[in-house]
């Protein structure tokens, strides 16, 4: 067997329907039975090791449109309870800001300055290998954690030992990952929404949604904490529903 046959091998798996990732799993299968050969003495050389593997297409990050964050926001502050203000509040910081959900749910209250009525807020955020970050937040997220700060929180922390953490749960302690998430998802189930949500979408649409607006891809890599702007640069990425958008929208002779 020749390298161009192991070449041929791969291209008629993908001709087959088989995906980048299953085809490049099976080259990785002829690699160790070739390897295995030449250890027996079965043959010289292994014929797929300088074959590449596939390429799987680059995928644009799950993001939802403005009107269902809109409803999903919404959706969160069911009521006037300590839980749903909490709720509100963390979905507006996750949204407004771009945060991890580690970030968000890492959130001590001194963490987040709100600034004056005509002032942008900033939050301080700890990210991936301990790196700081300091954010701009906007007056929405604002507004929503001043009402979780004053009727919200002093009755969640009644049930616990205090401490310094933004967001607690209903024995008064920090909120946990999973807790995070489960807000995320109740509050998507209630908006009606037919999208998977998790909080990670919110930061995809933070990112997508800046990017639309005109948002350099630069100022993006700051706001999300990436270390290369090469991580930022799949948002550029423009689905074909958006290029008919704006090809319809922009070209004389479109319609």
């Amino acid at each position: 067997m020749s390298e161009a046959d192991v070449t041929d091998f791969l291209a008629s798996l993908r001709e087959r329907g088989l995906a980048a990732s299953s085809a490049a799993r099976t080259l990785v299968a002829v690699r160790g039975f070739h390897r295995f050969l030449a250890l027996e003495g079965e043959v010289a050389a292994d014929p797929a090791g300088n074959v590449p593997p596939p390429t799987p297409p680059s995928r644009l990050p799950k993001a939802i449109p403005v009107e269902a964050v809109e409803r999903l926001l919404a959706a969160a502050s069911v009521g006037d309870t300590p839980e749903s203000l909490r709720d509100r509040a963390l979905l507006e910081v996750l949204y407004g800001v771009g945060a991890r959900i580690s970030e968000a749910v890492g959130l001590d209250v001194d963490d987040i300055e709100t600034g004056g009525p005509d002032e942008v807020g900033v939050v301080r955020l700890l990210g991936k290998g301990t790196k700081e970050r300091i954010v701009p937040v906007g007056r929405f997220a604002v507004d929503a954690v001043d009402a979780y700060l004053v009727r919200g929180r002093p009755a969640l922390a009644q049930r616990g030992v205090g401490g310094p953490a933004l967001f607690l749960n209903q024995r008064g302690r920090r909120l946990s990952r999973q807790s995070a998430w489960s807000v995320v998802q109740r509050a998507a189930d209630r908006a009606g929404l037919t999208e998977r949500v998790s909080p990670h979408t919110l930061r995809h649409s933070f990112a997508t949604h800046l990017l639309d607006g005109g948002a350099d891809v630069r100022v993006v890599q700051e706001l999300l904490g990436h270390a290369s702007v090469t991580a930022t640069q799949i948002y550029t990425l423009v689905s074909p529903r958006r290029l008919r958008e704006v090809y319809a929208g922009a070209h004389p002779r479109a319609r």
